[in-house]
């Protein structure tokens, strides 16, 4: 991925991450809409530096019987917009 698009590819993640909870199923189909062709394979790594770096807080959830990553902005990632 070019670097301006993951640039803003990692805006549009913190943006809906500071407005409620995502996960990543529902945050492909979101950036799809907006012409973003993202792969699992770029997606995770991308959630989970935004983690590394304190941007974003998980946890797992149970949700109809699977599991599921829930991510939400840390206070440092509201901040980061």
């Amino acid at each position: 991925m070019r670097e301006f698009q993951r640039g803003a590819v990692r805006l549009h993640i913190l943006h809906h991450a500071a407005e409620e909870e995502i996960h990543g199923a529902w945050m492909t189909e979101e950036l799809a809409s907006h012409g973003y062709r993202i792969s699992p394979g770029t997606l995770y790594p991308t959630l989970h530096r935004l983690e590394a770096d304190g941007l974003l807080v998980s946890e797992q959830r149970v949700v109809d019987g699977r599991t599921r990553r829930v991510y939400r902005a840390t206070e440092a990632g509201k901040k980061a917009l």
